[in-house]
């Protein structure tokens, strides 16, 4: 599954609100897919200015999958503490700017390939 279809059915669970049934599970199956889609990426760009970003954005992938590691234990220990609830709202967050960050390096890997905008 790729990570952009796994971040958005996270979204759409954490949407639909802890009142569905069999919410946690089904909260802990999309944190899971989007884990898994998060370790499948490949992050190679050994060009000039963009080691650097492609590294920070590999350091950063790193750190979220020892989140999604660490917030889907807690989950699966009570599922129902809001401070799980509100932690998982927060990896959202950030999982949505690591896949911008990823788009935006994407797309400035191409401009370099087509020679940019001048």
């Amino acid at each position: 599954m790729a990570l952009d279809q796994a971040l958005n059915e996270l979204t759409e669970t954490l949407d639909e609100g802890t009142a569905a049934p069999q919410w946690g599970a089904l909260l802990r199956l999309r944190l899971s897919a989007v884990r898994e889609a998060l370790a499948d990426e490949q992050i190679r760009f050994r060009d000039g200015w963009l080691a650097a970003r492609g590294s920070n954005t590999e350091r950063d992938r790193r750190q979220l999958l020892a989140r999604l590691t660490a917030v889907g234990h807690r989950l699966l220990d009570r599922p129902d503490n809001p401070m799980s609830l509100s932690e998982v709202r927060r990896l959202s967050v950030d999982l949505e700017h690591y896949r911008q960050r990823l788009h935006d390096l994407v797309y400035d890997s191409v401009g370099i390939e087509l020679g940019g905008s001048e």
